[in-house]
């Protein structure tokens, strides 16, 4: 009896849990990117970042000059100097930013003037090499990349890409519709429940179908990501229908080829982010109804207890943090 009870307990202690903290906004906060144990980035509504530098101790959130109007929907950090932004919307409300020296000025590098494009997310292989990807335009996928830091921006050519299906794009709800892994390999979860994927560093892309449904315009892939060059999970759903626990998470074993539905037990309701914690051997997803965790590589999942959050970072020593609705923020343990 006493053996069954310390096990339990130990069980207990050592079981995922989310710790809050406090952000100092109330903003709806849909980017997230770890760097380190002490550095982490946040973004969100009214044009608002915020930047932790001792674990989260304390946060410090202000708002980019000149985009008091805009929904920063991705961040992706560096080191607690160097950051970027990407802000969602129709033509020249998509936009990218980067700050070189922690946050004190943003340069505006990018300004989409296509009318038609909708920026969702970006993602980089290093401070220098980084790719963002928009909804389709009159039957292709726009993608940019930048080669120097963000300095230029440059579309793929449209024969290097598939043809896009009907109204085909990808969901700006957590930063994270697009991963990166190794020097090259590159990701892209679509509405249209695909799976775009390029070897060459985002030179030339094929597009894979996967078993997650679609249909509505509120469901599909929501996120995508890898562990290493084969092995990845998306995950996703309905996000008008934020409970509902159906066929919301796919794997593959040969870095996106092919796709496997996971059978269950499933992320308990509709998933707007999903990462792995390096060195860990865990995964976990996040929503706005909850979030859970899985320990077999995606193949079925548990809940982890508190609020929900909309979009989740890993840094590579394996500390993250999650940020949600009003504000909310907090660090995995």
């Amino acid at each position: 009896m006493l053996c069954i009870s310390l096990c339990v307990g130990v069980a207990q202690r050592s079981a995922p849990q989310w710790l809050p903290q406090s952000s100092g906004t109330t903003a709806r906060l849909r980017g997230v990117s770890a760097v380190s144990a002490t550095v982490a980035w946040a973004s969100g509504s009214d044009g608002v970042y915020l930047k932790t530098t001792d674990g989260g101790a304390n946060w410090r959130a202000a708002t980019v000059p000149g985009a008091e109007t805009l929904d920063f929907r991705d961040v992706e950090a560096f080191d607690a100097d160097t950051a970027y932004l990407l802000s969602i919307g129709e033509g020249e409300r998509s936009r990218i930013y980067k700050t070189t020296d922690g946050g004190e000025h943003w340069r505006l590098q990018f300004t989409n003037h296509n009318p038609k494009a909708f920026f969702d997310a970006l993602a980089f292989w290093d401070a220098d090499r980084g790719v963002a990807v928009s909804d389709s335009v009159d039957g292709r996928f726009v993608i940019i990349r930048t080669m120097d830091g963000g300095a230029s921006w440059n579309e793929n050519p449209p024969d290097k890409l598939p043809p896009a299906l009907a109204g085909e794009g990808s969901f700006a709800a957590s930063g994270t519709c697009i991963g990166v892994q190794g020097r090259n390999n590159v990701w892209i979860a679509t509405t249209a429940s695909r799976a775009l994927r390029s070897t060459d560093g985002g030179d030339t892309w094929q597009a894979a179908t996967t078993p997650i449904p679609s249909g509505p315009s509120s469901a599909g892939i929501f996120s995508i990501a890898f562990k290493d060059a084969r092995n990845g999970v998306i995950v996703g759903g309905d996000y008008k229908k934020e409970a509902e626990a159906r066929d919301n998470v796919a794997t593959t074993s040969d870095g996106g080829r092919t796709w496997k539905l996971v059978k269950g037990p499933l992320p308990a309701g509709f998933r707007s982010a999903v990462a792995y914690a390096p060195g860990a051997s865990i995964l976990v997803t996040v929503g706005p109804s909850g979030s859970d965790y899985s320990l077999d590589g995606g193949a079925s999942w548990a809940p982890i207890g508190g609020a929900g959050y909309h979009a989740i970072s890993f840094a590579r020593s394996g500390d993250g943090w999650a940020v949600g609705e009003g504000g909310r923020i907090a660090k995995f343990r």
